[in-house]
């Protein structure tokens, strides 16, 4: 039943405290003006992720023994939640942003330790050179945050689709007795649970950068110390857990470059846009359709920890619809078609074969 509390405590305290900061975000003018890529209408306060933040840290503080690992997670953590804050009131440049989020990471690795400890390739190829273990890390930590943060464009999306991530961290750390991971993701999944309540379509407020950067960064620290001292939280179940918004990302940063266009220059072309305005799912059916995606990849987790060759099966199938989702959709580019390339250069031998 104690376990039950590191959930629920930090979600009332946020759903408690998101009123006040409904409040707060108007009264500062830190708000979300509808523009020609967004898809809302109206003034909508976008400071969530304050109450998402403070439910966290005083869960935290309750449930969690300070050591240095969880001190360079609160405070690096903290860097980049009031990073996202200064954006969401003054709207940062890319770089500015970036700059605080690099100073996090570093902390967190060299002062927190909070890094793998080897990188295993395929072929029993293990990499344990301090220096490019260290980079991986770096990399990891930046790549994670910035890509819950591109995936926060529907009411409800990011936070949903972190809190399926989180539950299943915590769920297999429970399994592994790995309870500083679990107790950490029942937390900050309490905390958004808490936000959720307000921000499930049609939206009273939004996250912000303050709360999708804040979350993003939390877990990326805390599957890294999975990964140090367990058996089973390695990259790979993270990776899969959270492959919406890590796909999403490399997708974007593909397409906008093909394009010649900056990498992070916005457009209307992620996964959620796709699903609303191409396939015509609508606002909530696309949020619950990612949502269904993502459990499916939870599930596939579990499935390759129990039997790794199932899942790899899975995963291989996987990886082939989301293939030819991409270039049925046109998501990376008009020409991106190789599978379907293939399907049509096969299918015109078929036909001469037959004749």
């Amino acid at each position: 039943m104690e376990k039950v509390f590191y959930l629920l405590i930090p979600l009332v305290i946020s759903a408690i405290l998101i009123p006040f900061v409904k409040v707060i975000g108007t009264k500062c003018k830190i708000y979300a003006v509808a523009n020609s890529r967004t898809v809302h209408n109206g003034i909508i306060a976008q400071c969530g992720g304050i109450a998402v933040y403070v439910a966290f840290m005083i869960g935290m503080a309750l449930f969690m023994n300070a050591d240095r690992q969880m001190n360079a997670l609160m405070i690096g953590g903290s860097i980049v939640f009031f990073s996202g804050l200064f954006d969401d009131m003054y709207n940062l440049k890319p770089k500015q942003k970036l700059a605080f989020q690099i100073v996090a990471a570093l902390i967190l690795i060299f002062y927190g330790r909070v890094q793998l400890n080897v990188f295993r390739l395929p072929f029993g190829i293990v990499i344990r050179n301090g220096i490019i273990i260290d980079i991986i890390s770096f990399f990891w930590i930046i790549g994670i945050t910035n890509a819950i943060n591109l995936i926060d464009g529907l009411d409800g999306l990011c936070g949903g689709v972190c809190t399926i991530a989180l539950l299943t961290i915590a769920s297999l750390a429970y399994i592994d007795k790995h309870f500083d991971v679990m107790t950490i993701a029942l937390i900050l999944s309490g905390g958004i649970i808490g936000f959720l309540f307000y921000n499930f379509h049609p939206a009273s407020i939004f996250m912000g950068d303050s709360g999708a950067l804040f979350i993003g960064f939390i877990i990326s620290g805390i599957s890294l110390l999975g990964f140090k001292s367990s058996t089973f939280i390695t990259l790979g179940v993270p990776l899969l857990v959270l492959l919406v918004p890590i796909m999403d990302t490399l997708v974007a940063i593909l397409r906008r470059t093909l394009a010649h266009k900056r990498f992070d220059e916005a457009d209307r072309k992620h996964l959620h846009h796709v699903l609303m305005y191409n396939l015509k799912l609508g606002h909530r059916n696309t949020v619950l359709f990612i949502y269904f995606f993502t459990l499916m990849l939870s599930v596939n987790a579990y499935l390759y920890i129990y039997n790794k060759t199932l899942g790899l099966i899975s995963l291989i199938i996987i990886a082939f619809g989301i293939e030819l989702f991409l270039e049925l959709t046109q998501m990376i580019s008009n020409h991106y078609r190789p599978l379907c390339a293939i399907y049509e250069m096969l299918k015109e031998r078929f036909i001469k074969t037959t004749k």
